[in-house]
């Protein structure tokens, strides 16, 4: 079989998978049934008859092995009823993900406001990969949001065919431990749903830790969704840095540019106008130092080098600085963590009591910075909160709910025509700094960052905890500072 593709997801004719479920679920049915008549019926009456000699000894042999292939057979089926079941949930909802993706990306948004999101195309890329391109040329080219959202599509859609993909291996796997291979053998392994398979590749992965490549977290983080809450809970308790560290709390959010950048980079000769932006620019940049706004000069200074790479924002010290910021997470953590904690002991109950553990995570939000460092350096972001619930059992034998969580941030620094930024006693007009990036004196880049994970108790009425301490002021001599010495 070849590799499992974006067509092959689309075209997966899932109420076939349906019906079989529906079929083997009947069948583990009557085979209960046949399976306590023969114990209850013929095995009882073979074990309390009173005969003796050859024949009775073979007989009663033959009706114990009876009654053993009975209850073999009603485990076997009930093992592929519940992974044909799971894989029918799984792949269902994966497949309406990737349907709704796909027609998302077709339609765009002609109504957004000032420039409208164009329509994009998907097709398979090769190797299960996803292919987004622009349904229509823009005479202008492509702008820096459509860039963005075709990445973001064909990142998201490839993930989708890979998950896909590694629930089909998965269900393979297990129909064939559970069948054996022996035709007149029934009752091998036993699965009660695809935990039993894909826990222990999710518990061998994380054990990499560091050692763990970029295609190897990727598919711990897609495991980690697939997983039942109460296999997460294991997992959580066994191996929570691990998870951290392998991105379990990246947003799954679209992050994008929020309008089209100044245009193509370096598509322009410069003037002599230009060349005096840019002497401005980068006076700026070294007075922003020297007053204080640290972060915005960094970034004037990243921008002004033409380095296009991105760039790390220090969360910690951002929630730290800028109250809009901290309020804009604290809001919508507080709107979320009722239903939250409601979802998490209906499935800690599930389990019988065991712990659990349930990925969460708050819709983007735009906000504006009101500390002037912040404003200057990136202006108005957007965030979410992305985190996970646990409930385990408490001391006092009553649940206890946590929520671990971080504040993720993201933007793209950029110039919008049209508007003028005092700083210090110069103006500078957008319009002038944007044509750097055309005229290919500085260029666009991405700003991302999350916060620190904090821990929060929502078995108490007690506030969210205070931003994690950065524990550096990232000033000039701060080497720390994004990552990139000045």
């Amino acid at each position: 079989m070849g590799t499992f593709t974006y067509s092959d997801l689309m075209a997966l004719d899932l109420g076939r998978l349906g019906t079989a479920v529906t079929d083997w679920e009947t069948m583990a049915g009557k085979l209960a049934r046949l399976q306590t008549d023969a114990r209850d019926g013929l095995l009882k009456k073979s074990e309390a008859a009173r005969w003796q000699g050859v024949n009775a000894t073979v007989t009663r042999d033959f009706v114990r092995k009876a009654v053993k292939e009975f209850s073999d057979l009603h485990k076997e089926a009930q093992s592929i009823h519940a992974v044909l079941a799971d894989a029918h949930g799984e792949l269902s909802q994966i497949q309406k993900k990737a349907k709704s993706l796909t027609d998302e990306a077709r339609k765009g948004d002609p109504d957004r406001s000032p420039d409208p999101d164009n329509g994009l195309l998907v097709t398979d890329g090769g190797n299960g990969t996803v292919k987004v391109i622009e349904a229509v040329c823009d005479a202008k080219g492509t702008s820096q949001r459509t860039r963005d959202r075709m990445q973001w599509y064909a990142d998201t859609l490839t993930g989708l065919v890979a998950h896909a993909a590694e629930i089909d291996a998965a269900v393979t796997r297990a129909l064939r431990k559970s069948h054996g291979g022996d035709p007149h053998n029934a009752g091998h392994a036993s699965y009660t749903s695809l935990d039993e398979d894909q826990l222990p590749r999710a518990m061998k992965l994380a054990s990499l830790g560091e050692d763990a490549n970029d295609s190897q977290r990727a598919e711990l983080r897609r495991l980690w969704q697939s997983l039942s809450p109460e296999a997460r809970g294991e997992m959580w308790a066994k191996h929570k840095d691990e998870l951290l560290s392998a991105g379990i709390l990246s947003p799954r959010s679209k992050r994008v540019a929020a309008d089209p950048g100044a245009g193509g980079y370096g598509v322009e000769s410069p003037g002599a106008h230009d060349q005096w932006i840019q002497a401005q620019a980068v006076a700026m940049s070294t007075a922003g130092d020297f007053v204080g706004n640290t972060d915005a000069a960094y970034h004037m200074d990243h921008y002004l080098r033409g380095l296009g790479s991105p760039v790390d924002l220090d969360v910690d010290r951002m929630l730290t600085d800028d109250a809009v910021l901290r309020q804009t997470a604290e809001y919508a953590i507080q709107d979320e963590q009722e239903r939250w904690r409601e979802q998490a002991l209906a499935a800690f109950e599930e389990s019988g009591g065991k712990p659990v553990a349930i990925p969460v995570e708050t819709a983007p939000q735009s906000y504006t910075h009101t500390d002037r460092n912040w404003y200057l350096a990136v202006g108005s972001g957007m965030t979410n909160t992305t985190g996970t619930v646990t409930v385990v059992p408490g001391e006092n034998g009553e649940p206890k709910v946590s929520l671990d969580y971080q504040v993720n941030v993201w933007d793209r620094y950029n110039w919008d025509p049209g508007k003028t930024t005092p700083i210090g006693p110069t103006e500078v007009t957008d319009a002038d700094m944007a044509r750097l990036h055309t005229t290919g004196l500085a260029r666009e880049f991405d700003m991302r960052g999350s916060g620190s994970v904090q821990h929060h108790d929502l078995s108490s009425s007690g506030g969210l905890p205070a931003p994690e301490d950065p524990g550096r002021e990232g000033t000039r001599t701060d080497p720390g500072r994004n990552g990139d010495a000045r």
